[in-house]
């Protein structure tokens, strides 16, 4: 099948109330298309995940990388770490940063990444057989309770696997910002991709209804709150034939 060439922007943004924006690739097929998350700072900014990397971000960014950056890896699935390369400062949980500094087709699980998974080609002559991650050697490795300080707000680190082994989630305390990358998210969980594990996955379930979540914002589709978000673990968890009580769910403080 040939492609057409994108006949708009490759990269939207959506700016939220609180100093998040959302960037996302509209010609990536939707149930693939990544959310990279832009968090402004007083002294740094922050960036969750950073798309396919077919088009660059660090160009659609703009000024908003004049002030210190670090761009953070959900986890290094191909669709979230495409142009982590770009940034100088770069981080993801510590047992995922030999596959971004040597990344590959298979630990990247860039091997579902076929013509299509895209609506339309970047630019004229663009060869989807190409496609490939480049390598981006982080400069912090992140673990549990670490916290991504921006001046004004803080972001703990919350190591939560299974989806892959260095999942992690970050969350602001103070509001209930939860960033969750492929952790939870409106739509099909995926478990058997490169380094998922489901008992893992289901304990880091049951885990999230545990953490003083008010809106989740994922790595696919929508934003959600608390609510939703315990509707997701449970549905997942109850398909693992290990149900959870909606009763026994803590409240947030």
């Amino acid at each position: 099948m040939t492609l057409p060439v994108a006949d708009g922007p490759w990269w939207t943004r959506k700016k939220l109330s609180d100093g998040i924006t959302l960037f996302e690739e509209p010609f990536v097929d939707r149930w693939l298309q990544p959310n990279s998350w832009f968090v402004e700072g007083r002294d740094r900014n922050l960036l969750v995940d950073s798309g396919m990397g077919l088009v660059s971000l660090k160009d659609e960014l703009g000024p908003l990388t004049e002030k210190p950056l670090l761009a953070v890896a959900s986890h290094t699935h191909f669709d979230h770490v495409g142009s982590h390369h770009e940034f100088t400062e770069r981080a993801c949980h510590s047992s995922e940063t030999d596959i971004l500094a040597a990344p590959t087709i298979p630990n990247t699980a860039a091997d579902v990444m076929d013509s299509l998974m895209i609506t339309a080609l970047p630019y004229e002559g663009y060869d989807t057989e190409s496609y490939h991650i480049k390598a981006a050697p982080v400069t912090r490795a992140l673990d549990e309770g670490d916290v991504i300080d921006l001046g004004d707000r803080a972001f703990k680190v919350i190591h939560l696997p299974g989806h892959s082994r260095g999942s992690i989630g970050l969350l602001e305390e103070a509001t209930g910002v939860f960033f969750s990358g492929d952790v939870v998210y409106e739509g099909e969980i995926l478990d058997e991709l490169f380094s998922s594990d489901i008992e893992d996955y289901i304990e880091t379930m049951r885990r999230l209804t545990e953490l003083p979540v008010s809106v989740v914002h994922a790595g696919h589709y929508g934003s959600f709150g608390r609510e939703r978000m315990v509707e997701l673990v449970s549905t997942y968890v109850e398909s693992k034939q290990a149900p959870v009580c909606p009763a026994d769910v803590p409240k947030p403080v």
